[in-house]
């Protein structure tokens, strides 16, 4: 791995601990801007770097780390009402990586990614709660705010390409 991939590993990690800070809460799952940080990842990393970010963001929050919504880290957090939404952090910057070449495309990917984000949130939730409140309270109330980050995340990764050399990202 090169020194510049460590690096936009790490910033995306970063990015990711920074949009947990930013914190609404409405329930056991807050509305934050991790979304969009996860699905940039992907789409600006590409599969691979964005994969690897958020398994180091959750790495460092497993550690101890103040990094998850609410200033909280520790492997608890991992298997907490919340864990379902993180662990699928990987795996949803993967999917928007693997659709980042076009615009449609990536916009496809990201909201696959949100889907992926919501299931496995959605499942760990429904262990604790019940699979009706779980979709209640973990899902439905993120949809409009998650479709736009999605969009979102798609525009910014397209003029943050343009700004860059086309070997860059």
């Amino acid at each position: 791995m090169e020194p510049g991939e460590i690096a936009e590993i790490s910033l995306f990690a970063a990015l990711t601990a920074v949009g947990a800070m930013i914190s609404i809460p409405i329930g056991p799952v807050p509305i934050t801007l991790q979304v969009l940080f996860v699905l940039l990842s992907g789409l600006l990393l590409g599969p691979r770097l964005g994969f690897l970010s958020q398994v180091l963001y959750l790495t460092i929050g497993a550690m101890g780390f103040p990094v998850f919504s609410r200033f909280s880290g520790g492997v608890a957090v991992l298997y907490g009402p919340t864990a379902g939404y993180l662990w699928a952090f990987p795996l949803a910057a993967l999917v928007a990586g693997l659709f980042r070449k076009r615009t449609g495309l990536a916009l496809a990917g990201s909201l696959i990614g949100v889907g992926i984000i919501y299931l496995l949130g959605w499942f760990r939730l429904s262990l604790l709660i019940g699979e009706a409140r779980a979709f209640e309270v973990g899902v439905l109330p993120f949809v409009p705010s998650d479709a736009l980050k999605a969009i979102a995340a798609v525009w910014i990764a397209k003029e943050v390409r343009a700004l860059l050399p086309e070997d860059a990202l």
